[in-house]
């Protein structure tokens, strides 16, 4: 039997929990001429509406049903005015808080239109949990989208977890749901109660929230992140008149978690703030000019290394809290270091807590697997063609670059959103609308999160991991390209790979290894890279890829880096390539730093280094780093002695020849065809003994000779030490 004074359609879904519009019944209402109190507290035993004006005022209201709702006439009432409830529990205890239904909605008609559009681009100021202060009281705001949901809650440690005591608001048509808790301020654990379009309750992250809880704790946390003062102004001021594409650009991959650990503590991570004090150190020490971090934001797993995102939105706790990670984006800027963060649209796990099926439908994902499944991942792949998931996605990229003022985005797997047929068998995928295997909505999507990524932050950069050969990656929206600013030359790092790994005296029959990538090395605007994907899953470390005894190796390794480093490109290694290290990387474990105590190790460290140096203070390793006219073959030929050579060039007319020799045969009086008449300074020697070499050398440099060599009106004679890379800056 329905005691109170709600009609049956109000009341059942109400005392039920199933009820999608509780603003519409609950607080104060008139009804026939007379005010009523309605109020539902499943933890009260009593409730008394009080005159926020004048507290003698008060009206005890009666509890109508076991479910904690509360229902009574006031009495002298003619009109709404501002008050509190007076709750007490059954243990006792009595407190006061302001009636949450006493409040109008927050978000605007523009609000809930862009989002369904698709174009709301500071949705983040919008969705989730934000602090703030409406009608005089401070609080917190919850909006979160669940357009298949019957009814949504709020539900943490500040209502015992219960989602009967605080169900939200939906903002129809658009499938939003909100509420203001005047009782929630920072620190508050939450997650969202959803009842699915079944009758089946479940719980979930916010998937705007900007911190949460990492592993099993999957709770999310309220956060202030309005309140932190940047220091980086000149950094950001300059950022946009950089010439990004021939300007040096060195970038460190570092997985937050691994790159050191504290041992004597349990093995723990470093901090955002101990990251700080020692990462950006070392990395200014050696000469980067940027920092790409694997992804930080929220995950779950360990394992996944940060590229199953559950929390879009929030730093991994694991490191310390939303502003500390700014504390550390501040101080690299300050230190004229860039930050790149490994960003991950292509997919996202199945976590019960997380966005699958995230009102009980496929939400943010497809229905059928043969769209919306990876099956090598064991991951789903977000529904590209649906507006307020693409809005979450992009307000989520421009999320970072604004409020954490991040320098660039690398996109992780390209190539795995480009293709319908990715990793499938025939029949396991569904063609596009013109019959291909194209993902038209993913193409349309990444063309719209880079023209407005470039469009609101210009001098950001955005990367693509896209590891096959269509065309156009880096080429502008407006050409019909992707309008990426990078692409990940994966063609030369197989090709080299490949080829680094055979053994010298088998280099002689794949010359074309190293030369192919020079075909095509200005389609696209590259960065070579060595990345944490090729030190993995028994691939070994970059030391023991290389053939030979451990002089070789090291030998190897040198030789290879400064291929790289005079290779056209921007240039990325993983941590613990600079030094050696002998360990497959483990993200459960630091890196082995005592190595660098050793010579051999220690060398190489110094050669990067030095490489470092060059690349930023030599304007032919970068100023005509786009195009044809900074590089010349002198010889790639000779194959019979696995020796290749090229010139570098700057638009001023400075020249770097490089002399790469692939065997571990000293090469005396080898011959190079150079341009001018004039002294060659060897500025860079990777057999020198500081770098752990033989020394083998040319005392400083060479002077060039009336003898015509390959092609060139004069040459230089020089003695190639083993398994080793010179280079001669022309000083005329």
């Amino acid at each position: 039997m329905n005691p109170s004074t709600l009609s049956d359609d109000d009341f059942y879904p109400l005392i039920e929990a199933r009820h999608c519009d509780p603003f519409k019944v609950l607080g104060i209402r008139e009804l026939q001429g007379s005010w009523f109190a309605r109020v539902l507290r499943p933890d009260a035993a009593e409730v008394v509406v009080v005159d926020a004006q004048d507290s003698s005022r008060r009206f005890p209201l009666q509890k109508v049903h076991d479910c904690g709702f509360f229902e009574s006439v006031l009495r002298g009432v003619d009109g709404p005015f501002d008050y509190f409830l007076e709750m007490k529990s059954y243990a006792g205890v009595t407190w006061r808080e302001r009636d949450v239904y006493s409040f109008g909605p927050v978000l605007g008609e523009m609000d809930i239109y862009l989002f369904n559009e698709g174009t709301h681009y500071e949705v983040y100021r919008k969705l989730g949990a934000h602090i703030m202060e409406l009608g005089g009281v401070r609080g917190t705001h919850f909006a979160v989208w669940a357009p298949n949901a019957q009814r949504v809650s709020v539900v943490g440690d500040f209502n015992n977890w219960d989602g009967r005591v605080h169900p939200m608001r939906k903002l129809v048509p658009s499938g939003i749901w909100e509420i203001f808790l005047p009782n929630v301020q920072e620190g508050a654990h939450y997650k969202f109660e959803i009842r699915g379009p079944q009758g089946e309750v479940f719980l979930k992250t916010d998937p705007f929230a900007t911190f949460a809880q990492h592993g099993t704790e999957t709770g999310c946390m309220v956060y202030d992140i309005n309140r932190y003062s940047w220091s980086d102004s000149e950094w950001m001021e300059q950022r946009p008149k950089k010439d990004v594409y021939n300007t040096p650009m060195s970038i460190y991959e570092v997985h937050l978690g691994s790159w050191q650990r504290i041992p004597e503590d349990g093995n723990r991570y470093l901090s955002y703030i101990e990251l700080g004090d020692r990462l950006i150190p070392y990395v200014k020490e050696m000469g980067f000019t940027h920092i790409e971090l694997m992804p930080v934001m929220e995950h779950p797993f360990d394992g996944s290394w940060g590229y199953q995102v559950v929390n879009y939105y929030a730093p991994s706790s694991r490191f310390g809290n939303p502003d500390e990670f700014r504390n550390f984006v501040d101080r690299c800027h300050q230190a004229g270091i860039g930050v790149i963060l490994d960003w991950v649209p292509g997919h996202f796990p199945k976590d019960a807590h997380g966005l699958a099926r995230y009102d009980g439908t496929c939400l943010y994902e497809h229905e059928d697997p043969r769209l919306g499944e990876h099956m090598d991942w064991g991951t789903l792949i977000f529904n590209y063609g649906r507006n307020e998931v693409k809005n979450f996605l992009i307000g989520n990229a421009l999320f970072w670059l604004d409020e954490y003022h991040l320098d660039g985005l690398r996109v992780d797997a390209v190539a795995s959103m480009l293709y319908l047929d990715y990793s499938r068998k025939p029949g396991e995928w569904v063609p596009n609308r013109h019959g291909g295997r194209e993902n038209l909505e993913a193409i349309s999507f990444l063309q719209h999160f880079n023209s407005i990524a470039y469009e609101r932050f210009p001098g950001v950069i955005t990367i693509a991991e896209e590891s096959t050969s269509w065309p156009g990656v880096s080429k502008p929206t407006w050409e019909g390209g992707l309008g990426f600013g990078f692409k990940w030359n994966m063609g030369w790092m197989n090709d080299s790979l490949r080829y680094i790994a055979r053994d010298p005296i088998h280099r002689r029959f794949h010359q074309g290894d190293i030369t192919f990538s020079m075909l095509y090395a200005f389609h696209e605007h590259f960065i070579l890279v060595l990345s944490h994907d090729e030190v993995v899953h028994g691939k070994g470390s970059l030391l023991n890829k290389m053939p030979g005894d451990m002089w070789q190796k090291f030998a190897n390794v040198r030789m290879f880096l400064a291929w790289m480093w005079g290779h056209p490109g921007k240039k990325l290694i993983f941590q613990g390539m600079e030094f050696g290290q002998w360990a497959e990387w483990s993200h459960a474990r630091s890196l082995d730093w005592h190595l660098t105590n050793f010579s051999l190790h220690d060398g190489l460290r110094r050669l990067i280094q030095h490489m470092n140096w060059l690349y930023q203070n030599e304007p032919a390793l970068s100023d005509q780093d786009d195009s044809y006219a900074g590089f010349e073959w002198i010889d790639f030929n000779d194959a019979d002695n696995t020796v290749w050579s090229f010139i570098r060039k700057a638009r001023d007319g400075s020249e770097i020849v490089f002399v790469i020799n692939a065997t571990p045969v000293v090469r005396g009086a080898y011959r190079v065809g150079v341009n001018s008449a004039g002294w060659y300074e060897e500025i860079l020697n990777t057999d020198a003994e500081t770098y752990g070499g033989g020394n083998v050398g040319n005392y400083g440099g060479r002077q060039s000779e009336e003898w015509a060599w390959q092609g060139k009106p004069r040459s230089i004679a020089i003695d190639l030490p083993p398994l080793g890379v010179v280079a001669f800056k022309y000083k005329g």
